[in-house]
């Protein structure tokens, strides 16, 4: 995906390969600790100051390579401040501009009560507008009262990108997450322009997993379709994944009709009690109820995610696998660290993970000429904003449920799903049911998403098309997954 932040996705990319490649040959304890070196020969700098601190950059990222936090500290969170990458940005503060024509009005002297603004000549004797960083209390009143709009608020790009205001910073001016607000979303990470935010990955477990002789099973999120295009489907992902010691792979897309149909009869039950419900599929958004509106906790589906219920199809048809979830997401981490839901995936990776796990063992994703297909179509646009929604409403008019009265808020990103929650928690949302939703776009844009929507809608349509159109419950009965346990409880 192009971002603001291409350098330091590469240089997070590289250090996967890496990672993977010694992990692969069982060589990672004893030569972990070359890898900031040998990336970072020198004696020219790549991207920061000095070779120092880029080798201490990648020696941070390769303990989030290894699923470890960056620094010392421990903590559970998935999402991680990279502190030797963090370049002290300022996290918030009014600046004045090139545009303050030193006016005789003074309106932002006279409109701040601290006396942060004073007026002094510059170089050349014109009255300019100062800002003492010190006294400022960061009211906005100066902005406002600007006639030139000269005094902007310069926020931090991560502060800025976080939807929850979870990153504050401490006493130094590094970056810090308040992971008792945190949903994990990963907007963060590519809002950083110093790559001082990471995630953790469960690359090498699965890595060793796999090198144990464990009977491990791939499950590809329904956003994967288009994410390499039209010549690179499921079906080459199963190949390359098979290559390196997977027992196979299964789309999510059946969990996808899987979760539809069991939320479908639940949307069906709270409907005729009047009762109003959240999806539950999107993590993030889940931690959003859970951290910052607890007191819906209950308005949450207990239909379990699409994910899950792959996770429990295999797990009950092959005890003692192990499931290993590919997707555009990192909120996914935390759900399988939720110990709480039995049978979840026991580990989750991203696609970029994935991609440079198989490169690590000398493995290339190759155009597939077979097609398969495991899930509806309903169930491959699951990982689309409205998709569930439109799932939804299809397993209930399959089994003649009347949805004509039924309105569903689709809560597209996680500001509108914001503003829903709030409406539903003052009693003042007039849908029935919310969609939510972390991500603009859908799971399809999620933080390891690898186009932008608009480039990935068509070859995503392209192989979408290759499907049949077979009804949701018929493919379920069609891949006997007809009896898969749905609910949290």
């Amino acid at each position: 995906m192009v971002t603001n932040d291409k350098t330091t996705y590469d240089i997070t990319k590289r250090v996967f390969y890496e990672v993977a490649k010694l992990a692969w040959n069982g060589e990672l304890d004893e030569k972990k600790g070359d890898l900031p070196e040998e990336l970072i020969p020198g004696p020219v700098p790549e991207f920061r100051c000095c070779i120092y601190r880029e080798r201490e950059i990648i020696r941070q990222r390769v303990r989030l390579a290894r699923g470890l936090c960056p620094s010392k500290l421990s903590t559970t969170n998935i999402v991680q401040v990279i502190p030797a990458a963090c370049d002290d940005c300022p996290l918030s503060a009014y600046t004045v501009t090139d545009n303050c024509h030193g006016c005789l009005g003074h309106a932002c002297y006279n409109s701040c009560k601290f006396g942060a603004i004073t007026l002094e000549r510059d170089s050349n004797r014109q009255m300019r507008a100062h800002i003492n960083p010190d006294k400022c209390k960061e009211c906005g009143l100066c902005s406002k009262a600007c006639p030139y709009g000269a005094i902007v608020d310069l926020v931090r790009p991560c502060k800025k990108a976080c939807p929850v205001n979870a990153i504050t910073m401490d006493e130094h001016g590094l970056c810090q997450i308040d992971e008792s607000k945190c949903i994990q979303c990963g907007h963060c990470i590519h809002a950083c322009p110093f790559g001082a935010l990471g995630a953790k990955t469960f690359m090498v477990d699965v890595i060793n997993m796999i090198r144990a002789g464990k009977k491990v099973y791939a499950m590809t999120a329904p956003a994967i379709e288009g994410q390499y295009g039209q010549d690179i489907t499921e079906d080459s992902w199963r190949e390359g994944l098979k290559k390196a010691g997977f027992a196979d792979l299964v789309s999510v897309s059946l969990g996808g009709d899987l979760t539809a149909a069991a939320e479908a009869d639940e949307w069906a039950e709270a409907f005729e009690k009047g009762e109003k419900k959240t999806t539950s599929c999107c993590p993030a958004f889940v931690n959003m109820i859970h951290k910052h509106f607890p007191e819906l906790n209950d308005k949450i589906s207990t239909t379990v995610s699409p994910m899950c219920a792959v996770s429990r199809m295999l797990k009950e048809r092959e005890p003692g696998c192990i499931t290993v979830f590919i997707g555009p997401c990192q909120a996914k981490k935390s759900e399988v660290l939720d110990t709480s839901i039995e049978n979840n995936a026991d580990y989750v990776m991203t696609f970029d993970e994935a991609y440079e796990m198989l490169r690590g063992k000398g493995i290339e994703l190759e155009p597939a000429k077979v097609y398969t297909q495991q899930g509806s179509t309903f169930g491959k646009r699951f990982g689309n904003s409205a998709g569930v929604t439109a799932a939804v409403l299809e397993c209930m008019k399959e089994k003649d449920v009347d949805t004509s009265n039924i309105k569903v808020k689709v809560a597209n990103g996680a500001l509108e799903c914001k503003t829903a929650l709030t409406l539903m928690k003052m009693d003042r949302l007039p849908e029935n049911f919310i969609e939510g939703m972390a991500c603009p776009g859908g799971c399809v844009q999620g933080p390891a998403a690898q186009k932008s929507l608009q480039e990935l809608t068509k070859d995503r349509d392209a192989l979408i098309a290759k499907a049949d159109a077979r009804e949701v419950h018929e493919n379920l009965k069609m891949q006997d997954a007809e009896n898969v346990h749905m609910h949290k409880d």
